[in-house]
């Protein structure tokens, strides 16, 4: 037994040294870059491991690696559905005389962890650099891309090794390979897939509109499945290539959801191509399997909502291969006679075919490219539009309801018209509100409520104009509150920005409707106001005082404000940017005489002099 106890010993002593030791990795060629990538492939330079319990960390997979446990894949993209986790290993080799920065990119968009380990010396320690989830806050992404990117930086003149794992709930398709991208290059193209799948969407969105005009107007029920099954795919795509948790659900979201919508979308197309094809009627053995197809739709969306990762992913896998049965059921009705089932039956061939490749590509029968990926979406979107023109076709065998349908859409149009102008009513009225509000923004600081800089400067300089031509007195008084830089670090900015709100409203509180008050910016506020010097001196001076007596309760202690006030008043044809010019300097010399006081500046425009108020203030 002793025996036993130290062969034991031994072994773990043994596997222990051989993680301290560098890994053999001189058998996997380093790939070689240089900055400028475009999306290329790994291409065969890496190496996998499945950890089928999912639980393995980084010294398991360097003893795997130790082991000769890693192998190339041999499928062509995927591992296939598999339980647990894929560990890739790589090496990323820089013969630049600079840094190379780059996104690494998970080439799939349904995967739902994935880590990443990078060293830079072989006798180093691997350090982690990515730990991402699908579930967490699209905000934590570090690099903001609808596709799982990890950002890494190979050393001028070295090679960088590197560990993914890539993991999922229980079961799931991996494909362990990754694109590599010069940060810009890749900033480019997710541009372009923005910008496809909007253009996509809007196709799909247009369409739908189409069908429920078609479905008011005619009264016919293929037309609101297909316009429900419109407005399913307007979810669904956007889901599944991860714009929605781009845009839309950014916290909170779950691979469920993918599921869901799938399904949704699943079954509203197998109800319009029963409704369409009259397969209850006319291909009833057909109608059968359609019914089953439905019913597995169903199964996934409770597979989804308790989130039952394997039969989920086994329900999307059946729904795809069984995908030929929609055309199958077409040809049948083209057969039987009826001419639209022809174009129908082309549009879901096509879609067929694009489904068909997915799960080829996910079982790792067919290479992941851009065609493979993209083809699903974009055969989706052709498929609507063929269908479109089937029910065109359709449409011409009803023209013995011509009659009926023309009074029905006389009807639904002076319905539309009384509709149309009380929307157009009320919008012409939320838009003459919308108008108000946006120029009393324009006009406002939105953080206190006051004038901002450009309305003040505007409304002081109309007031200066009119006391001119009435010859009555004019000034303007600076404010500054007093160590506002130090209440912003010592408290932070949501207390700094309470301090501006608390002033600016007692400032507010104590002048006259007519005065003008304004941010300039920054804790920095101006008052354009009529009267003479020594009225201008003696509001200011109740200004500060008022102002000294605002208390601000923090997580600290109670913090107290003053603030430092320069005034200038209008002499002879003094312009309004001299005077603020003077207030400027009355208030820098507030701050300098000890601030919470009142400096007044007098002179002209060649010179001015400081006088302070003659109350003793202390900073």
């Amino acid at each position: 037994m002793r025996r036993v106890h130290t062969f034991c010993g031994l072994k773990q002593l043994l596997v222990w040294l051989l993680c301290l030791l560098p890994l053999p990795v001189q058998a996997l060629e380093a790939l070689t870059v240089s900055g400028l990538e475009d999306g290329v492939r790994m291409d065969g330079h890496f190496e996998i491991w499945h950890d089928p319990e999912g639980r393995a960390g980084l010294e398991t997979a360097r003893q795997a690696l130790a082991g000769g446990q890693f192998a190339p894949l041999r499928s062509k993209g995927s591992t296939g559905l598999q339980p647990g986790a894929f560990w890739s290993h790589f090496r990323l080799a820089n013969p630049t005389g600079h840094p190379v920065s780059l996104h690494l990119e998970y080439v799939d968009h349904q995967l739902i962890y994935l880590s990443a380990y990078q060293r830079n010396d072989e006798r180093g320690d691997f350090a982690r650099i990515a730990d991402l989830a699908l579930e967490r806050p699209f905000s934590e992404r570090p690099v903001p891309h609808h596709r799982l990117v990890v950002p890494v930086e190979i050393p001028e003149g070295g090679t960088a090794e590197f560990f993914f794992r890539f993991g999922s709930d229980h079961q799931g398709y991996v494909f362990p390979d990754l694109r590599i991208w010069a940060p810009e290059h890749l900033q480019y193209a997710q541009a372009q897939e923005t910008w496809l799948m909007a253009f996509l969407s809007g196709g799909v969105l247009l369409m739908a509109l189409i069908s429920a005009v078609g479905w008011i107007s005619m009264r016919e029920t293929f037309f609101a499945a297909y316009c429900f099954y419109g407005l399913s795919k307007l979810a669904v795509w956007p889901t599944v290539m991860g714009f929605t948790h781009q845009f839309l659900i950014t916290d909170n979201f779950h691979w469920s959801y993918i599921s869901i919508i799938g399904a949704i979308t699943l079954a509203t197309g197998l109800w319009f191509a029963r409704v369409y094809l009259q397969t209850r009627t006319y291909t009833p053995r057909f109608d059968y399997v359609l019914r089953f197809m439905l019913f597995n739709a169903l199964f996934l969306v409770v597979a989804a909502l308790f989130k039952l990762t394997a039969a989920a992913v086994l329900s999307v896998t059946i729904a795809l291969l069984l995908t030929p049965v929609m055309a199958v059921a077409g040809a049948i009705r083209w057969y039987q006679g009826a001419r639209d089932a022809a174009v129908f039956t082309v549009a879901w061939t096509f879609l067929m075919f694009g489904l068909f490749m997915q799960a080829l590509r996910d079982l790792g029968l067919q290479t992941h490219d851009f065609v493979t990926y993209y083809w699903p979406v974009v055969a989706s979107y052709t498929e609507m539009g063929v269908i479109l023109v089937a029910m065109g076709v359709r449409l011409t065998r009803l023209r013995h309801k011509k009659e009926v349908a023309e009074r029905r859409y006389t009807k639904q149009l002076e319905r539309n018209k009384a509709e149309l102008e009380a929307l157009v009513f009320e919008r012409t009225k939320d838009l003459e509100r919308a108008k108000t509000v946006a120029e009393r923004e324009a006009r406002t600081d939105a953080l206190t409520g006051t004038d901002n800089r450009r309305s003040f400067l505007l409304q002081a300089e109309g007031m200066m104009q009119r006391c001119r031509l009435n010859g009555d007195p004019f000034n303007i008084v600076m404010f500054d509150i007093d160590h506002f830089k130090r209440v912003n670090d010592t408290y932070g900015h949501g207390v700094g920005d309470l301090a501006l709100v608390e002033f600016s409203q007692t400032i507010r509180e104590h002048i006259r409707e007519i005065d003008v008050l304004g941010r300039l910016g920054g804790e920095e506020f101006a008052l354009a106001m009529t009267g003479s010097r020594e009225q201008a001196i003696r509001t200011a001076e109740r200004l500060r005082q008022a102002v000294s007596e605002i208390r601000i309760v923090t997580d600290l202690h109670t913090l107290h404000i003053t603030t430092s006030i320069g005034v200038a008043h209008m002499e002879r044809e003094d312009p309004l940017e001299q005077l603020l010019a003077m207030a400027d300097a009355a208030l820098y010399c507030a701050k300098q005489f000890g601030r919470n006081r009142v400096e007044c500046a007098t002179g002209t425009q060649e010179s001015s002099v400081i006088s302070g108020s003659e109350k003793p203030t202390t900073p």
